[in-house]
């Protein structure tokens, strides 16, 4: 009993540490009324609907939005139970860092079996605050924070051989966004190829039984490791059809895939500035430098691919560099990925990788450690990031100004705050006239050449009357 304890001792310790950090860090972030862009709000809509057994319809999107019409995640849904028991945006930071937190605990176990418990603990809270998580964290919450577990919890399965375990892990990934569908894909032939190495090629000759003998073996064949990563690559391709081809369009209001038109990897070639873009080189580099320069010496990494080709070869700079949550879910790939190559490393036929290898932990912590002051959660040792902010009365004000029930049109500055308890649509949309308008005319995002609230009530709802019912700090707030 107590051997079983010491097991779970160094895991337990790194979840702890990694959600602690990560629900400081929101509610900084949150006592501050930092709204980075409109996404909090929208899946904290998308939760309220599912939570009282409704249809996705996100009013922040556009009035009657349908957000399966924008990106494909369902699985989304499992979390309406628990935004039922605690209804508020901040709820959602809370989960993606228990996200965080489980997936670095189950890397930490799998690197405790393999190198040891300080080698566990040190590799642990290099993977929970890794570059990408910080900034998946610092953009708030997104659909992407239910794959990283599921991707750790199915890579470590492949480092352990255990198939059936990896495919069930990684299946559920084509219900959390549409391009992880090719992920999976990659991750089924990931499995096929692992196993035929470790089996080997299989015979071609057929027993003399007959019939019965064959289906036997097909049946052998689909719960070997090879058919089941077969059955998942092609689950993989099905559910990737069936989003982008099928869903999306049948729900967007354009009915198209949304974000089609940004993978155009003609322009891409043709723009060198584009093709070679410093944005990209930082992302490769900072994943080279947090699996110490080993991540290609394992074929984890192939999983990578899918995600940087829809970024690289995407018109959309945002999608280049590694800020953002657009590389929350190469983090496992890549720290498992440094895992299998110590392993491989360990038998290299070179003396020097030998010795590398054992040296590689120490590498890619400190490699995370000399990162640390540039990323998001350093400000959780500075002293101005705990400064109450100068607004923060303002804003409570502003939110209280809001009668209960109204339905209110508002720019990003206190949408987060709202949408638990009113119905919110975002500013920039054509919307129904709303009971009450609310802006930020520091950092909501209103264009500044609208006015106040009066005049943009004006502006967008000309047949309505508005009278500000509240002004200060920038905060304003105007009802029917």
């Amino acid at each position: 009993m107590w051997g079983r304890r010491r097991a779970w001792a160094a895991p337990v310790a790194v979840f702890a540490v990694v959600f602690a950090g990560y629900v400081l860090f929101a509610a900084q972030q949150w006592a501050q009324y930092t709204a980075r862009s409109w996404d909090l709000g929208i899946f904290t809509q998308l939760l309220s609907r599912y939570a009282a057994l409704q249809p996705p319809i996100v009013t922040i999107k556009g009035d009657g939005y349908n957000l399966l019409g924008d990106h494909f995640h369902p699985l989304l849904a499992v979390l309406a139970p628990i935004y039922a028991v605690f209804p508020s945006a901040f709820t959602l930071l809370v989960i993606q860092a228990a996200c965080f937190a489980l997936a670095a605990a189950v890397f930490t176990r799998a690197v405790k079996a393999r190198l040891g418990t300080a080698s566990a603990v040190a590799l642990g809270l290099a993977f929970g605050f890794a570059w990408g998580l910080q900034y998946a964290a610092d953009a708030q919450f997104h659909e992407i924070a239910l794959a990283v577990p599921l991707l750790t919890l199915s890579l470590v399965a492949v480092l352990d051989r255990r198939w059936r375990a990896a495919c069930l892990w990684g299946a559920p990934l084509v219900f959390v966004k549409e391009d992880l569908g090719l992920t999976v894909v990659v991750l089924g032939l990931l499995v096929v190829l692992l196993a035929w190495r470790e089996r080997g090629i299989p015979s071609r000759e057929v027993p003399a039984a007959g019939a019965t003998s064959t289906s036997t073996a097909v049946r052998r064949f689909l719960r070997s490791g090879m058919g089941l990563g077969a059955g998942l690559a092609a689950w993989g391709a099905i559910w990737f059809v069936v989003a982008t081809m099928i869903v999306l369009p049948a729900l967007n209001p354009g009915g198209e895939w949304a974000y089609a038109d940004k993978a155009d990897p003609i322009s891409v070639f043709a723009d060198t500035a584009a093709l070679f873009n410093p944005a990209k080189g930082e992302t490769l580099a900072l994943i080279l430098a947090c699996s110490a320069g080993l991540a290609l010496r394992s074929p984890v990494a192939l999983l990578l691919l899918p995600t940087l080709a829809w970024r690289f070869l995407s018109t959309n700079s945002g999608y280049w560099a590694p800020t953002w949550h657009y590389s929350a879910v190469l983090i496992p790939i890549v720290l498992v990925a440094l895992l299998d190559a110590i392993e491989r490393g360990r038998s290299s036929r070179w003396a020097w990788m030998r010795a590398y290898v054992r040296q590689a932990p120490a590498v890619a912590v400190t490699a995370a450690v000399v990162l640390l002051p540039g990323l998001p959660l350093f400000s959780l040792v500075e002293a101005e990031g705990w400064e109450p902010s100068t607004r923060a009365a303002s804003a409570q004000a502003a939110i209280a100004a809001v009668p209960e029930g109204a339905s209110v049109v508002s720019d990003i500055g206190l949408m987060n705050y709202l949408v638990s308890d009113h119905e919110v649509f975002w500013i920039g949309n054509d919307n129904p006239a709303p009971d009450c308008l609310v802006i930020d005319t520091i950092a909501g995002g209103t264009p500044g050449e609208w006015g106040d609230v009066g005049a943009v009530g004006r502006l967008l709802f000309p047949d309505a009357e508005y009278a500000q019912v509240f002004s200060r700090d920038g905060y304003e707030v105007a009802c029917r």
